[in-house]
């Protein structure tokens, strides 16, 4: 410690101010404990800042870029239709400061002390913050980990202003005349989406069987054919990245398909292959913080480390890199510390990729109930009998509900189809509340809307369809 240092004391020291860091600190303050939150970058982490939030509004801008040229069969016709691609920036910035300062107002407005700077653990109670011009000490009481994650950099492929990041992606001036992207994953596709919708020829190169293989094979190939439809997208699946030639305008991506050597052409690459823990520079080790090789930290079943007064939360913890379950284990982490009985439950937290058309899971599928030995019944209604997809011009996909045959209680929903990021949310809640087909099916839904198609599927699932022949 040096000399004037003394050290500032805090009930609960939150580290890192992402979606998991500032929902935790706020709960914490609400349950009465003086918090302080340590930020080294910008509040509100990856995901407000070069995450979901700025990649949405992306996709967004290039539906309705698609939209304007491609709606002739409404009877809209529109010519010449362009892009400034600096103001579809300014309005993703646009969007970003907002709820960035949203955040900053939400701290201040819970009495969360806001300290910017690195965190390094010098004991199980103490830790020193440093920016580029002095150091603190913070003892505390209890501490809650929320530092996120990075992008994995693989062999051969070392970030640079050719070789893009997620981040580097979402900043780009200029929309590329030709992009590749490495990994298939809703990272991938998602930015290789908005991307294509703008005009850019993209390549895909994915190693595994095929693209988005966390959702089930139906719902993935409606993506895969909806982007290969787009006349501008290859994808390779079963392909390994071998490396890159960087040129002054663009690169060289050499990759192997079924032994085959391929290189292709581009402005830009973009590698999307994973995400790894941010828990190597903190001093975890000064502390005994048990942690898997990758960095992965080991947690209860209410965020507690193996040491007693420090919590765990979000992409460094086991579980998938989703800013819904940091904060879910935020308010968890606090909770506990606060004495109450609250543990984490993950079978209702849902799964969404803002692909064409959209993809959401919740609870089990069909095969992982069967997998665990769980006799279910799978209902599948699709979007072509539901009136308000149909006039949204919208009607691929299908909804699927997953119940339990002895009870007919729902266990897991998924839904390939229009909104299915905001359609999923009821079917989450019915697998929280324990509700049964029967329940959803009794529950008037209003017309013409698309959550019709989750009253429709209970019906199937109950053997009593309305709108489609059983």
């Amino acid at each position: 410690m040096v000399v004037g240092d003394f050290p500032i004391e805090t009930d609960t020291l939150v580290i890192g101010a992402g979606p998991g860091g500032y929902v935790a600190a706020i709960r914490a303050a609400q349950l009465g404990q003086k918090v302080t939150i340590v930020e080294k970058a910008t509040l509100g982490g990856v995901c407000l800042n070069v995450g979901c939030i700025p990649s949405k509004a992306l996709i967004t801008a290039g539906h309705r870029f698609e939209n304007a040229k491609h709606s002739e069969n409404m009877g809209i016709k529109a010519e010449n239709v362009t892009v400034d691609f600096s103001k579809v920036q300014e309005f993703k910035g646009g969007v970003v400061k907002k709820l960035t300062g949203g955040v900053e107002g939400l701290l201040k407005g819970n009495k969360v002390d806001i300290v910017r700077g690195e965190a390094y653990f010098v004991d199980n109670e103490t830790v020193r913050v440093m920016d580029e011009n002095s150091a603190q000490t913070y003892k505390f009481k209890n501490a809650i980990l929320a530092t996120g994650s990075r992008p994995i950099e693989i062999p051969g492929f070392k970030f640079s202003k050719r070789v893009l990041d997620s981040t580097g992606a979402l900043a780009l001036q200029e929309v590329p005349k030709k992009l590749v992207v490495i990994g298939g994953g809703y990272i991938g596709t998602e930015l290789g989406t908005a991307y294509a919708n703008f005009g850019s020829e993209v390549t895909f190169v994915e190693a595994g069987e095929d693209i988005l293989l966390g959702f089930e094979k139906q719902m993935s190939s409606l993506v895969k054919r909806n982007l290969k439809k787009k006349g501008n997208v290859e994808i390779h699946t079963k392909a390994m990245a071998k490396g890159v030639e960087e040129t002054e305008n663009g690169v060289k991506v050499t990759f192997e398909v079924n032994g085959e050597s391929k290189v292709v052409e581009a402005d830009y690459v973009l590698v999307t292959v994973g995400r790894r823990p941010n828990t190597d520079e903190l001093g975890l080790d000064q502390v005994g913080v048990k942690m898997s090789d990758r960095g992965v930290i080991e947690i209860d079943n209410q965020c507690r480390t193996s040491v007693s007064s420090i919590y765990a939360i979000g992409d460094i913890v086991p579980g998938p890199p989703l800013a819904h379950k940091a904060s879910y284990e935020g308010k968890i982490a606090a909770e506990a510390i606060a004495g109450e009985a609250s543990e984490i439950d993950y079978l209702g937290i849902p799964a969404v990729v803002f692909s064409e058309p959209e993809l959401a899971s919740v609870g089990y599928t069909e095969a992982q109930a069967k997998e665990e030995g769980v006799a279910v019944t799978a209902a599948k209604f699709p979007f072509a009998a539901n009136g308000r997809a149909l006039a949204l011009d919208a009607a691929e996909g299908f909804l699927k509900i997953v119940t339990r045959k002895e009870d007919g209680v729902v266990i897991g929903a998924q839904i390939a189809g229009p909104n299915a990021s905001d359609v999923i949310a009821e079917l989450g809640l019915a697998i929280e509340a324990g509700m049964t087909a029967e329940d959803i099916a009794l529950t008037i839904h209003a017309h013409p809307t698309l959550g019709e198609a989750t009253m429709e599927a209970a019906e199937v699932a109950l053997g009593s369809p309305i709108h489609i022949v059983k």
